[in-house]
């Protein structure tokens, strides 16, 4: 399988010489075997990152991140609440009802004792600097020294300024004159000279150095580079190649090594024994719990009922009220009517009803 084959052909290679095709194959071959290697090494280390990423990292990022949620997010809450929102306000109170007022009573006492101290000592010892030191030194140079500059400047001019200037007009600048055009002429010299010297040196170097350095990177180093560029990207995806079919290969016999037989074994074993703990453990254990927790809610309205009809009998004992009686089997009444001949009264201690006349007639009266 040519891994080139579907690419299309580089612009270089119409016009490739004889060193090129000459040490394409070898450098090709060369950095495959170096890059193989390199390469499963990368697959490898992804694949474990992944599974990395997956198995460990994720669950301990979440621990992680509730053990910070508890021993510092919760404790830093709990400190800002209960200590530092409390020893705020205490500070803010004591800032306000001491140290404002002391602040104050501070600024009064500058204000009215210090300023005026101190501007009363600022004076007295200005006054007394002046007459110690400034009133002396103002004497001195206006009555001594302010007479005596004239002359001092007039002996230092004749004595030093007018030998030197002589001495630089006379001496120096003749002298300077001539070295400079000494100078120039030396240098118009060299600068001849250098120019024939620089051009032979020029035409040396780009005959002997330029050009054969030139010539050997245009004609081996810019090919050989071109090719191992070029072998290096082929030989990676080749290298990818193999190692995806190592990877393959490995996947697939773990498979047959570990996976067939787990999952032989679950479907077989495992599968089987939770569906008989499912049907004949869980199940049953569900229906009973959900039984209890029926009856333990019965129970429950049942008491709660029971308190409640107990609390409305107490309240309406305490209070009065109409008596709620229980719900009861209607019964035929014992009083009879007038020319109701057929009933009569069967139970001797029940009160008679009243007596109802019919519709029109006066009711009688009974004594």
């Amino acid at each position: 399988m040519d891994p080139d084959k579907h690419q299309a052909p580089a612009r270089y290679e119409s016009g490739d010489g004889c060193l090129t095709v000459l040490i394409r194959i070898p450098v090709r071959i060369v950095v495959l075997v170096l890059v193989l290697p390199v390469r499963m090494v990368w697959d490898a280390l992804a694949v474990c990152a992944r599974a990395a990423d997956r198995t460990l990292l994720r669950p301990l990022g979440r621990a992680l991140s509730w053990l910070f949620q508890v021993l510092v997010v919760v404790p830093a809450h709990l400190l800002w609440e209960w200590v530092l929102t409390p020893v705020g306000h205490g500070l803010r109170w004591l800032a306000t009802a001491v140290l404002t007022w002391l602040g104050h009573g501070l600024r009064w006492v500058y204000r009215a004792l210090l300023v005026p101290a101190g501007r009363g000592i600022r004076t007295g010892v200005g006054r007394l600097l002046t007459v110690v030191l400034v009133l002396p030194v103002v004497g001195v140079w206006r009555y001594v020294l302010v007479p005596l500059g004239p002359a001092v400047a007039w002996v230092v001019e004749q004595l030093i300024v007018l030998p030197l200037e002589w001495v630089y007009r006379q001496l120096l600048t003749p002298l300077g004159h001539g070295v400079a055009r000494l100078l120039d002429l030396l240098a118009r010299g060299v600068v001849a000279g250098s120019r024939w010297l620089w051009a032979g040196l020029d035409l040396l170097v780009a005959v002997l150095l330029v050009t054969p350095l030139v010539w050997f990177c245009r004609r081996v180093l810019t090919p050989v580079g071109r090719e191992i560029a070029a072998a290096f990207g082929v030989a990676w995806r080749i290298a990818g190649f193999v190692s995806r079919a190592v990877g393959r290969a490995l996947a697939r016999l773990a498979w047959h090594l570990v996976g067939a037989p787990l999952a032989w074994a679950y479907r077989t074993m495992c599968t089987p024994v939770g569906h008989f703990v499912r049907d004949a453990v869980w199940a049953p254990a569900r229906r009973a719990a959900v039984a209890a927790g029926r009856t333990a809610r019965d129970a429950v309205r049942t008491a709660r009922e029971t308190v409640r009809r107990a609390r409305h009998d107490a309240w309406r004992a305490l209070v009065g009220g109409p008596r709620v009686t229980e719900p009861r089997e209607p019964v035929s009444p014992l009083a009879r009517r007038l020319g109701d001949t057929q009933q009569g009264t069967t139970v001797p201690s029940a009160a008679p009803e009243p007596e109802i006349s019919l519709r029109g007639e006066k009711t009688a009266q009974q004594g």
